[in-house]
């Protein structure tokens, strides 16, 4: 095997929760330039529909949109069953759907509180129950959190307890799942964004005056990336490139966290 064939995705069937806009929809078109068919999991069934429709016709793979709120529990296994019936099985879960609300601790609801834990968290853990006990079935497979490096440090000047909760729980699920799922040929990493151009940074940047100042100031890059910036490491994690590795979190965060 070569290295370039190493990284396709060929023959590959990927979830990708969150599927149709910002990161989710960049590693969901990544994925697909690399071979790999793609379904669509989105709470907003049209949107999806839509995504999934021009990742076809941009990459020319199959795809499925799927309606999924990733906190119920039927509506993911739902989920995992319509891909299995369509594609004969699940090789790449990217848990990417989450939410974030800016709010000081003191104010936090209990409702806000459990909205980001259900979605992040919760989330993470019903589709990869779900779209794992397939791969279990069938050999094995990779698991893809979208984690944050918020995980590992306190972001400033906005305020968002629940959502750094959320993400640092993801990488202790990273690590204990990849532990025991390795026995099944399945690995589990987690690749943890710094600030990336979507609809989550823009509530950031909206919650607080001069956010994005404090937070250029902190990076060593200029500007803030793209979600397509996510892509090729996205694809990395997802292939045989990586197939020596598990239990692992990749950062990509214009040197955010390097100060």
């Amino acid at each position: 095997m070569s290295v370039l064939d190493a990284f396709s995705l060929d023959g590959k069937t990927a979830i990708v929760t969150g599927g149709n806009r910002g990161i989710g929809r960049a590693i969901a078109t990544a994925l697909a330039e690399a071979g790999a068919d793609v379904v669509v999991a989105n709470r907003n069934g049209p949107a999806g529909k839509t995504a999934a429709d021009e990742l076809a016709d941009e990459t020319g793979v199959e795809t499925l949109a799927v309606e999924c709120d990733v906190a119920d529990e039927d509506a993911v296994e739902a989920m995992v069953e319509a891909t299995v019936e369509r594609f004969g099985g699940v090789d790449i879960l990217v848990n990417n759907a989450g939410i974030v609300v800016h709010e000081a601790m003191e104010t936090m609801t209990l409702d806000e509180w459990r909205d980001v834990i259900d979605v992040n968290l919760t989330g993470t853990f019903l589709c990869s129950r779900a779209a794992g006990r397939e791969m279990i079935e069938n050999g094995g497979g990779t698991i893809l959190n979208v984690s944050s490096m918020s995980a590992f440090i306190a972001n400033h000047p906005q305020r968002q307890v629940a959502y750094n909760t959320s993400k640092a729980g993801l990488e202790g699920f990273k690590n204990q799942l990849a532990s025991e799922w390795a026995e099944h040929g399945i690995r589990v990493n987690n690749i943890a964004p710094g600030y990336i151009a979507t609809d989550n940074a823009d509530q950031g940047a909206e919650a607080v005056e001069n956010a994005v100042d404090v937070w250029k100031g902190e990076m060593l890059h200029e500007e803030i990336a793209s979600p397509d910036a996510l892509g090729p490491t996205a694809v990395y994690l997802a292939s045989d490139a990586s197939a020596y590795m598990t239990g692992e979190t990749v950062v990509l965060d214009g040197g955010y966290t390097v100060r």
